[in-house]
């Protein structure tokens, strides 16, 4: 490493946010970015540990030590050729990954300051793209097809390697734009969708094709390919069956988050088909990342107070012993969102729905506690929450696949059920990997 003692004397930096009162009013990036000096002494964090437990904990099995390295040296253009060796879109990690390889960075597990991977590896992929180090790779044809059903991270994914590879590749989604996931759940605060649209042009250049709109069926798969990649994700959201769940006002989270993105991306949503939360008191059932985006997306339409309850208890801040390295720490996070201006409550279970009129007026929730064992008891404390638009925020159901034929490979959430973006960059690798062995052996 160029300074393996920098750690000593250089605290970890990160970039934050814009104001609050600024970015709640409108969908712009709300995260900020170093400049250029400060990046690479972020960089120059990056200790001679020895055992770079950040490898091992990646999905995609990135090396930060040696981009990270080459990073606090200036070569920007080296940097970016070791980062892309293993990550296709460092652009989409660097922004929306929970950075795994941070938890398990020495810096972290010792003193609680890990190096600035994820915030480095988004400062990478831009300069790249701003100094013009990407550009269309030029493939020679090995006279194979390849369909990739579905236009998310791992179906790109699966394209990307497949396309490098020499394979003819043509992309279907039901949507009408690419990205999946990326472009219809993430919002722009998090993702500007001219990321994503920048990439979809290099891939493009490629020669990838990309048929949009066109919902495919695993019994009628569309024929004159040698080998498929069903890449369709998780589409099926978790609902809540309770009494009441027929009212109106109640969403599923993707119903509101997507429409806004479709919006921002100028499509046109008659009014009485959007879910706006203007005006409304909101809750938020759910916990998770899926119900944060809700919550800074209610904040920006205009909802007169927002509620965020999760099922589980509340996590302790920084460390908790009851999920040591190498598990993933169960610890209280708090998003830009929840900055924004969020009420927040854990361990409460939703029992039915109150109307008026027709319309969503409360919950009904009861007090939780958990066992040692990880099961559930109720209390018998109840209470109503009052509000007047409800969304709900709790997972997605894995799809169920049946037996394939032999040239037809799943990939990401399709396969694993729902999980992180850079999980499904890495089976959409895997896949691809999988298909171009399969096709060698064939005649």
């Amino acid at each position: 490493m160029g300074n393996p003692k920098a750690f000593l004397t250089i605290p970890r930096q990160e970039a934050g946010y814009r104001p609050v009162h600024e970015r709640v009013t409108d969908f712009s990036q709300v995260e900020q970015t170093l400049n250029t000096h400060e990046r690479k002494l972020q960089a120059s964090r990056c200790m001679d540990c020895g055992v770079p437990f950040c490898h091992w904990a990646c999905p995609l099995g990135n090396k930060p030590p040696e981009f990270q390295d080459a990073l606090y040296k200036g070569k920007w253009r080296e940097a970016y050729s070791i980062l892309s060796a293993t990550n296709d879109f460092p652009e989409f990690t660097g922004r929306i990954c929970p950075a795994l390889c941070e938890k398990a960075c020495v810096l972290q597990l010792s003193c609680a300051e890990p190096v600035t991977i994820r915030e480095n590896e988004a400062a990478i992929a831009e300069a790249a793209f701003r100094e013009g180090y990407i550009k269309p790779r030029q493939v020679r044809r090995n006279g194979r097809s390849v369909a990739v059903i579905g236009a998310g991270p791992s179906g790109l994914s699966a394209a990307t390697r497949l396309n490098a590879m020499g394979y003819h590749v043509t992309i279907f989604d039901e949507n009408e734009r690419p990205g999946g996931l990326l472009r219809y759940g993430i919002p722009n605060f998090k993702l500007d969708k001219s990321v994503i649209d920048r990439r979809m042009k290099l891939l493009h250049a490629e020669g990838i094709d990309f048929k949009m709109g066109i919902r495919i069926y695993l019994e009628q798969l569309p024929g004159g390919f040698d080998a498929y990649a069903l890449c369709t994700g998780t589409p099926d959201a978790r609902d809540l069956n309770i009494p009441g769940r027929d009212l109106k006002g109640i969403h599923m989270a993707l119903e509101l988050l997507g429409k806004q993105n479709r919006l921002l991306d100028g499509e046109d949503i008659p009014a009485e088909q959007q879910v706006n939360a203007k005006g409304r008191n909101v809750l938020v059932i759910g916990g998770g990342d899926t119900g944060s985006d809700c919550v800074g997306t209610a904040i920006r339409q205009g909802a007169t107070g927002v509620t965020q309850i999760e099922i589980m208890s509340e996590p302790p801040v920084g460390y908790n012993p009851e999920t040591p390295w190498p598990q993933w720490p169960r610890i209280l996070k708090t998003t830009s969102s929840h900055e924004e201006g969020c009420i927040r409550r854990w361990a409460l279970a939703s029992q039915r729905f109150l109307g008026k009129n027709g319309r969503v007026c409360g919950v009904e929730v009861e007090e939780v506690q958990w066992t040692p064992e990880r099961t559930m008891q109720p209390t018998g404390h109840k209470e109503v929450i009052e509000t007047d638009m409800v969304f709900l925020a709790m997972g997605f159901t894995k799809p169920k696949l049946p037996e394939l034929p032999a040239n037809v490979f799943a990939a990401g959430d399709a396969l694993q059920g729902a999980s992180l973006v850079v999980r499904a960059l890495a089976d959409g690798r895997r896949v691809a990997g999988s298909i171009d062995k399969f096709l060698k052996t064939q005649k």
